[in-house]
């Protein structure tokens, strides 16, 4: 943001949290993790905070400075300021993100949104803006204690069986009073399972609506006793929660992805962008299915992406390209099928940029598409096609991962070796538990 826009933007936080009565502002900012943090400030020290920043201690932050280097400072971004619609409107409370800063006033590297904006201003460099709009799948349940669905609907029902629509209306207008525009809401395919679809946007913004949309879906269930998730695979038996990133590049207001002389309206760069997501896909797979759960969800049979392959309408494929729409060259995009909504947005959207440019850059062209359900041929077919597979476990994820310069060069060297570090971690104790599942399968036969 140059000098002026960001003046002209503090003058009006402080001229809007004036008229609205704020008298709280939380101050937001994520761990390598995703995992929302932040603190509260009075309005009364929201000048200084926007001038200089606020210090705070970031040894304890997953992925943040080390002890002998903890003390870091949060510089609200001020076009994200926002009026929390579920906190009373007298004395009301704001939120804004924050870049993480050192004290000297340099970006600090282990900051996911410092990661997502230093990727971004690659991509300029190279003459594109990348806009992604992700579809974000969650469970509603009883309680947190055990996943007790709270109706048996399924996929788009609009009847009595769909017990958490007012709990979705209630979302979206929230969303909407935040100034997130929503495309579409529905149920999913599985019992308590719903989406909610968001209008596209640049990456950055889009990765503190991610933020956002999450807190907002948990918050609207807990104020009616029920409990919302994002775990990738709560429920054995159905299916798991995706969030699939529509992504394209511009320049200016060009479609960069739209080709009118192509016969299917889909540009040279996009091939090769869809060639480096499909080369780099098992690289970056730690960091779209992030957690051990994640990859309960890749299963065959219950929709999530498995194979390495790409087509025009089956949704089978890791990556699909929907439908143009004539007259609407805006609307061309690759939608990446991996990711599941407990992931950090900010670096997978840094991971995806990564690997769709360097597809550009290198010129790698994808494989011919493959419009067959890949998930009903058998293991020889797929092998004269060359289709691969992803990860199926966390740690295979990690292999994949650990000698990735491309993923290195998109996280940064602070953030993936930390990250790397933490997912080690993760494994281990996984690895070692003891489960429900051996205790009662063993216990009384050994």
């Amino acid at each position: 943001m140059v000098e002026q826009d960001r003046q002209e933007a503090k003058e009006y936080v402080m001229r809007l949290a004036k008229e609205a009565d704020v008298k709280f502002i939380r101050l937001w900012f994520t761990d390598i993790l995703g995992t929302l943090k932040g603190f509260a400030i009075t309005v009364g020290e929201l000048g200084s905070a926007l001038e200089d920043g606020k210090g705070f201690d970031g040894s304890s932050i997953m992925g943040f400075a080390r002890i002998n280097e903890s003390d870091m400072v949060a510089l609200p971004d001020p076009t994200t300021f926002r009026i929390l619609p579920w906190r009373p409107r007298q004395n009301a409370v704001a939120r804004m993100f924050c870049d993480v800063l050192h004290p000297d006033g340099r970006p600090f590297e282990g900051d996911p949104r410092f990661v997502l904006r230093r990727n971004l201003e690659r991509a300029s460099q190279m003459g594109y803006a990348f806009n992604v709009g992700p579809e974000l799948e969650y469970f509603y349940f009883k309680s947190d204690e055990r996943p007790e669905p709270l109706d048996a609907g399924g996929y788009f029902d609009v009847t009595p069986l769909d017990l958490a629509n007012d709990l979705r209306r209630e979302t979206v207008l929230t969303l909407e009073e935040l100034g997130i525009p929503v495309e579409y809401s529905h149920h999913e395919v599985a019992p308590s399972q719903h989406e909610v679809d968001l209008r596209y946007s640049d990456a950055l913004s889009m990765a503190d609506t991610v933020m956002t949309y999450r807190l907002v879906v948990k918050e609207i269930a807990r104020n009616h006793g029920y409990y919302a998730t994002f775990m990738p695979k709560p429920l054995a038996d159905a299916n798991g929660s995706g969030m699939h990133v529509h992504q394209s590049l511009f320049q200016g207001d060009r479609n960069a992805f739209y080709d009118a002389d192509d016969p299917v309206k889909l540009s040279k760069v996009a091939r090769q962008f869809i060639g480096g997501l499909l080369r780099h896909a098992p690289e970056i797979t730690v960091v779209t299915y992030q957690w051990v759960n994640s990859y309960k969800r890749l299963v065959p049979g219950y929709e999530a992406p498995v194979y390495l392959s790409w087509a025009f309408v089956n949704r089978s494929d890791l990556i699909r390209i929907p439908a143009y729409r004539p007259g609407r060259e805006d609307s061309m995009r690759v939608e990446y099928r991996a990711p599941d909504p407990a992931c950090n947005p900010y670096l997978v959207f840094a991971a995806l940029l990564t690997a769709g440019l360097d597809g550009v850059e290198q010129g790698y062209d994808p494989p011919p598409p493959v419009e067959a359900n890949v998930y009903e041929m058998s293991d020889e077919e797929r092998k004269e096609l060359g289709i691969a597979t992803l990860p199926s476990s966390l740690s295979e994820a990690i292999s994949a991962a650990e000698g990735s310069s491309l993923l290195r060069r998109a996280l940064g060297d602070h953030v993936f070796e930390s990250y790397i570090h933490n997912k080690k971690i993760e494994w281990d104790r996984y690895r070692t538990a003891v489960t429900d599942y051996e205790i009662k399968r063993y216990l009384p036969i050994l």
